[in-house]
């Protein structure tokens, strides 16, 4: 499991290799919060090569959504696979993040 950040424009990326789970999620919200306090805005999270997330990795991803949206930015999710978009649409989390089917469109203002 890791985490790579990247910048794209004014976007800052966080790739998840593998698995959002309570034995890492604090690792991708610290990431996320540290370029959020540095002025950053805009943020991506693409799971173009991530499996799994728990109840924990879906928590930590919505603390991140509130708490980039109280400062004005926008936190955009990319690339789910067919197995995390279900976990989302079950959960109606669908309705609370802006899903993105690839990075590309993630990218767009």
């Amino acid at each position: 499991m890791s985490f790579r950040e990247r910048t794209i424009g004014r976007v800052t990326v966080y790739d998840v290799d593998g698995q959002l789970i309570v034995g890492n999620r604090h690792e991708l919200k610290r990431m996320v919060l540290d370029a959020l306090e540095a002025g950053g805005r805009r943020f991506v999270i693409d799971f173009s090569r991530t499996g799994y997330i728990d109840s924990s990795g879906l928590g930590v991803l919505i603390s991140l959504s509130k708490e980039v949206r109280a400062q004005g930015g926008d936190l955009r999710l990319a690339s789910l696979n067919g197995d995390l978009q279900r976990l989302f649409e079950l959960t109606r989390l669908d309705t609370f993040f802006r899903i993105c089917d690839g990075l590309e469109e993630a990218l767009k203002e």
